[in-house]
């Protein structure tokens, strides 16, 4: 009994210095209220839909790797205003694509992106 308790104290330790830990990186939410700027009413918004493979903005389908470049032609110019981006979640989507839009979304100034809630 004796050799099979360190056996297992030996796996344990085996497995421990063997087995690699990610780090975890977080992602700034601020949800909306009397505080938070509203974007001014001449600027246009645009408007996201993300689904599980795809992403459409303004009715073009893109991938998630070319959103950047396609709100960076969006941007508005000289530091004015930030534009309104009202994303739009298909029933499918997964916390993990939220997050990963979100990712994309911190990179870009110009934009307040609001997330639509599910009806």
């Amino acid at each position: 009994m004796t050799s099979l308790i360190d056996v297992i104290f030996l796996l344990l330790l085996f497995f421990m210095l063997t087995s690699t830990f990610s780090k975890f990186s977080e992602v700034e939410l601020m949800a909306a209220g009397a505080g938070v700027a509203q974007p001014s009413s001449d600027a246009r918004p645009l408007f996201l839909r993300l689904g599980p493979e795809t992403v459409t903005l303004n009715a073009g389908d893109l991938e998630l790797e070319a959103l950047a470049e396609a709100l960076a032609a969006e941007a508005p110019e000289d530091g004015g205003a930030p534009r309104p981006l009202l994303v739009a979640l298909r029933p499918e989507v997964s916390a993990q694509r939220l997050t990963d839009l979100l990712v994309v979304l911190r990179g870009l100034p110009g934009f307040t992106p609001t997330i639509l809630g599910g009806a």
